[in-house]
């Protein structure tokens, strides 16, 4: 005989052997670590002007530096750590963004770095998101290079 016999009987299974989830604990995990991570970046982002930069110039240093921080965090297996921590509070600021390209990428690491974290990124992370930041890179080399030629030559 089947103990499980009504969806009664099964939805009672369920609940006997799932763990209830502290929903409260970790929504307030994840405003606070949320928010600490938009406060690094509003501190990257202060700094940036106190130094003298404008406003664009210091929104692309605090997206470069969070993305890459993330990204650094991530190859080292501990941005995971604070995700299950935090959950979407880790997810939501453009952290989440590095996080998302690099983590699946990682699991290819045994395949050697070239052709295993290098070739998944494009297949795993999503093409357009790699091209998109790989051809912004260059094109941004190629202006630095051609701003600073035609300064020199002035």
């Amino acid at each position: 005989m089947n103990p499980i016999e009504t969806k009664k009987d099964y939805q009672d299974y369920v609940n006997k052997k799932s763990p209830n989830s502290p929903i409260l604990k970790n929504c307030f995990n994840a405003f606070w670590v949320g928010g600490l991570i938009c406060t690094i970046g509003q501190v990257i982002f202060s700094y940036c002007k106190f130094r003298g930069m404008d406003t664009q110039m210091s929104n692309t240093i605090v997206s470069v530096l969070l993305i890459g921080i993330s990204a650094f965090l991530t190859g080292l297996n501990l941005f995971n750590r604070i995700g299950k921590f935090a959950g979407a509070g880790s997810l939501v600021p453009i952290t989440g963004f590095a996080n998302s390209i690099v983590s699946p990428a990682m699991e290819y690491k045994s395949e050697g770095y070239v052709m295993g974290v290098g070739g998944k990124m494009f297949t795993v992370a999503g093409p357009v998101l790699v091209f998109g930041i790989s051809a912004s890179i260059i094109v941004g080399i190629v202006y630095l290079i051609f701003n600073t030629s035609a300064i020199t030559l002035v």
